[in-house]
């Protein structure tokens, strides 16, 4: 892996991304972008001065450069290839412009929202660069440390050909050494059109995967199930893959169960997109 972006707002969780970050990839090939997305106070012109006003945080435009300057040079103190990034504005934007400019193979950013009603219903900033972007997406959550990436569980429906994606995925696990299980929850809503020995076949045909490799399940909630799967064998990462759905599969028959996981789990998320290209 070549290149990672990594957005950050210096909180704690954009440290546990950016720890992430350094197990993805590696202190001799991986170069880190560390991107700071500034947003300068704007006063409110309605509001007399003096009367009600906001106070102005604890923190200039020089001050935020220098700590972007500090996660910079502690990246490359650890013998990291590292660069900073400074934009102004919101963060999405900020994130899409860095993917066009420096092509990297991942993203790897924190997730800062609540996953409460508000996230649910309009999507957080991290769920649409999560699910919009053109290159893969790691999630990291506020309730984990990344430390390692022993145990990697891929969440399948076996309904789609996956191949292409799977191909990617393997060429990671095998760099990290990890161990890898595809976990298929069968749930009241989910389609099960396929049958799921003809996907299976094919995964083992093309990448020698043993029969152990697959678990299957059943649960009223595929998001429940998959989360209660990989708590029970302790798994590191949780990958997914995203694809292009009709309306009626987006919004009546098949909610997306990768944007609940995205807003809500505890367990660090890895989004692949049938629609990414080959640089990962």
């Amino acid at each position: 892996m070549k290149k990672i972006l990594v957005p950050i707002d210096f909180s704690e969780n954009a440290d546990r991304a950016l720890a992430a970050a350094k197990l993805m990839g590696s202190q001799a090939d991986t170069q880190l972008i560390i991107l700071h997305s500034y947003q300068p106070y704007i006063p409110d012109a309605t509001v007399p001065a003096g009367v009600g006003a906001l106070p102005i945080e604890n923190g200039t435009e020089e001050a935020f450069r220098n700590r972007l300057e500090d996660y910079v040079a502690r990246a490359r103190n650890e013998g990291y290839q590292a660069e900073g990034i400074w934009a102004v504005g919101g963060i999405h934007p900020a994130v899409f412009d860095a993917i066009e400019e420096y092509r990297p193979d991942m993203v790897v950013m924190g997730r800062t929202g609540t996953g409460g009603f508000l996230d649910k219903l309009v999507g957080s900033s991290t769920t649409k660069i999560a699910l919009d972007a053109p290159c893969p997406v790691m999630i990291i959550p506020p309730q984990t440390e990344p430390k390692s990436l022993r145990k990697v569980v891929y969440a399948t429906q076996l309904e789609h050909d996956e191949i292409n994606i799977l191909r990617k995925v393997m060429r990671n696990v095998e760099h990290w050494g990890a161990q890898l299980t595809f976990l298929k929850i069968r749930g009241a809503v989910q389609p099960n059109i396929q049958p799921d020995h003809q996907y299976m076949e094919e995964i083992q045909s093309v990448f020698g995967v043993p029969d152990e490799s697959f678990v299957i399940r059943e649960s009223d909630s595929v998001r429940g199930g998959i989360e209660a799967y990989c708590d029970e064998v302790g798994a590191d990462l949780l990958i997914v893959s995203s694809r292009e759905r009709t309306f009626i599969e987006a919004y009546i028959t098949n909610p997306s169960v990768t944007k609940k996981l995205i807003l809500d789990t505890h367990i660090p998320v890895l989004v692949y997109h049938m629609k990414d290209d080959d640089r990962l």
